[in-house]
């Protein structure tokens, strides 16, 4: 996204012309849909500051965080800069409070954002969101991969953390194909209306992605406040933990059945002699080939 194109504001007094330029970026559209989901009151019920010493709430330097992100994705040693790039109030912050912001005021607000029931947040976040915008939360995808790390990350083995178990960075089964780094599983879903995330995890490196799916789908129930949405899934979800579960909810869910499994065997043999009755579920050209099989 590009954000090079500055503003500009000119004055004049008598005998004198003055133009200040500013940059603004992105940021304006980005602070629209900020103040329509509400994140920063959300982040203060979540994430109260209860030292007045710091000069900077948790929900403050947060902010910053998530603009960064999205525009800049700048290190957290260098957000003062990035801040200091930009207009005056772009980045949720006045004057005084741009100068006080450093990278250890937002170290603290991720310790606290750690602290915090994370889950209720992220699901009054998802609700809000679905409320400001209309999203459908009938059909929800879910999908999974990799995030590489380079280091030892000696202490990551899964320890607790203020009561809270931390996860484990370590060797397991690379999508990046590769086997030499340590990894963290990245589980993410996303509505089939606009593909807008609502709910994420992050596992450990080692991680089955088919032992995944019990948890998130309760996780998913709680924010759709129903079972009969749509599940949809890789072939992960072809388990019976997790597809009895969702059954026996009244839940819904479409996956792929994978080679190994008996009742794909089984239908293979069974196809060659028998003329089931099809019904038509689907239809519609191949885009690259319109006068060949449907």
């Amino acid at each position: 996204m590009s954000a090079q194109v500055p503003s500009s504001r000119a004055r004049q007094s008598p005998g004198r012309f003055q133009l200040q330029a500013e940059r603004l970026g992105p940021l304006p559209l980005v602070n629209h849909f900020i103040t329509r989901l509400g994140l920063e009151p959300l982040l203060e019920r979540h994430l109260p500051t209860t030292d007045k010493r710091t000069g900077l709430s948790s929900a403050k330097a947060l902010g910053v965080l998530v603009r960064s992100i999205i525009v800049e994705r700048e290190p957290i040693y260098r957000q003062q800069e990035t801040v200091r790039g930009f207009a005056p109030g772009m980045y949720g912050l006045n004057a005084e409070q741009m100068e006080r912001l450093n990278d250890d005021q937002i170290g603290r607000a991720l310790d606290r954002l750690f602290d915090a029931d994370r889950a209720a947040l992220l699901t009054e976040a998802v609700l809000a969101a679905a409320r400001a915008f209309d999203l459908s939360l009938k059909e929800l995808h879910n999908d999974s991969t990799t995030v590489r790390l380079s280091g030892r990350y000696a202490a990551a083995r899964g320890r607790r953390l203020r009561g809270k178990r931390a996860p484990w960075i370590t060797y397991g089964h690379s999508k990046d194909h590769r086997p030499d780094l340590k990894q963290l599983l990245f589980i993410l879903t996303t509505t089939a209306d606009g593909a807008i995330p609502v709910q994420f995890r992050c596992g450990d490196g080692n991680t089955n992605d088919a032992t995944t799916h019990v948890d998130t789908w309760q996780s998913l129930r709680s924010i759709a406040g129903r079972a009969d949405f749509l599940y949809v899934a890789d072939s992960k979800l072809c388990t019976h933990e997790a597809m009895s579960l969702i059954d026996g909810h009244g839940g819904r869910f479409v996956t792929v059945l994978p080679r190994s499994r008996l009742e794909d065997r089984e239908f293979r043999h069974w196809i060659q002699e028998h003329q089931p009755a099809w019904d038509r579920a689907w239809d519609r050209p191949n885009p690259r080939r319109r006068r060949g099989p449907r």
